[in-house]
């Protein structure tokens, strides 16, 4: 079955465009004008991605990332016509994992899309298999098959992203791991080399769930690193 993917978008011309590309790659697309009117699927139906442009004429879409993030962590794309760092950092904030400024080329649209799908389908195959991968450090366990993390035996709810930065540097115990070294290992794709505003903005939030634990480190002018 082909992965579902929700569109929100007021401007028809850019939902179109969306949805072409996404069928000619074989999605099942979703496409919405309005918030309101794409609120019943987001109640019922358990999409594979989703993209929500910002400037909605009803409700807009850090409200729609909000309500796709108290039931589901699959992937979320923020779509904005500003070229500001406030709503791009919002929107991670409030749980999305990436961002895309219009205008954009399609390729470039598709390209994210499938590198955020291909994170997201892995960690549901994992949680298929047999046995248990768990990596624990100071109250925090990380189980890889289930893609679950709990911290002092409390669930936290992370959204792909999250788990896999948490991954890495659990991964690399001791050692510290650049920005974009982490984007390269996540994303594996070119348009996330250049700026490190996401995953500092990512950073913050694994922080803010994990209610300021200092397991985190900051190493200035390196990146990050989970002393061992």
């Amino acid at each position: 079955m082909s992965e579902k993917i929700l569109i929100i978008d007021d401007e028809k011309e850019i939902a179109d465009l969306i949805e072409l590309y996404l069928k000619n790659e074989n999605y099942s697309v979703f496409k919405f004008y309005s918030a309101l009117d794409a609120l019943e699927s987001i109640n019922s139906t358990e999409f594979d991605l989703a993209v929500l442009d910002i400037m909605l004429p009803d409700i807009n879409g850090f409200t729609l990332c909000q309500k796709i993030r108290e039931k589901y962590n699959y992937p979320i794309i923020m779509l904005t016509a500003k070229n500001e760092e406030t709503d791009k950092i919002t929107g991670l904030t409030l749980g999305a994992d990436d961002y895309i400024t219009k205008p954009f080329k399609p390729l470039e649209m598709v390209a994210r899309i499938k590198a955020q799908l291909r994170r997201y389908k892995k960690y549901n195959i994992a949680g298929t298999g047999g046995g248990e991968e768990v990596i624990t450090h100071s109250g925090l366990t990380l189980n890889i098959k289930t893609h679950e993390c709990f911290l002092n035996e409390r669930l936290l709810a992370l959204t792909p992203t999250e788990f896999s930065i948490l991954q890495i540097l659990l991964e690399n115990k001791g050692g510290a791991v650049s920005s974009e070294e982490l984007f390269h290992r996540i994303w594996k794709d070119e348009y996330y080399s250049k700026s490190s505003n996401t995953i500092t903005v990512h950073i913050r939030h694994l922080r803010e769930k994990m209610d300021g634990a200092p397991i985190i480190k900051t190493i200035w002018g390196v990146g990050y690193k989970i002393e061992k």
